[in-house]
């Protein structure tokens, strides 16, 4: 035996979760994966890369519009402006930013891909 000997974590590689969730912030953009049912915050792999953080969301009330095709802005756009509204047809009032979430790999045809987007409702 030689000495030091030295003991690292083994990288752990989780399947691909849907959605993916994309919202504009500051600077940027902030991207959320979603952790499988089996994991919970205390059992979830430290990430490898300190930008990414792990936190629970807590149950939210959301609106959602959903459509296939392209994921492209004149796409997104058309279907916020549907979803903005149907909430004000609803007199319900978004809150915050939109939330693009996206089920499908980029290589699944534009007509089977299941996109949505997500608008908080503030609370009445």
């Amino acid at each position: 035996m030689t000495a030091p000997v030295t003991q690292s974590p083994e990288p752990v590689k989780l399947a691909m979760t849907a959605p993916v969730t994309q919202s504009a912030q500051q600077g940027g953009f902030m991207v959320q994966f979603v952790l499988p049912k089996d994991v919970t915050l205390a059992t979830a792999p430290e990430p490898l890369d300190e930008r990414v953080k792990l936190r629970e969301v807590p149950v939210q009330r959301v609106a959602v519009i959903q459509y296939s095709g392209f994921w492209s802005d004149a796409n997104y756009d058309k279907h916020l402006l549907v979803l903005q509204a149907a909430l004000k047809t609803a007199n319900l009032t978004p809150q915050g930013e939109p939330i693009y979430a996206r089920y499908n790999a980029p290589f699944v045809p534009w007509f089977m891909r299941r996109n949505e987007i997500w608008l908080h409702i503030a609370k009445p």
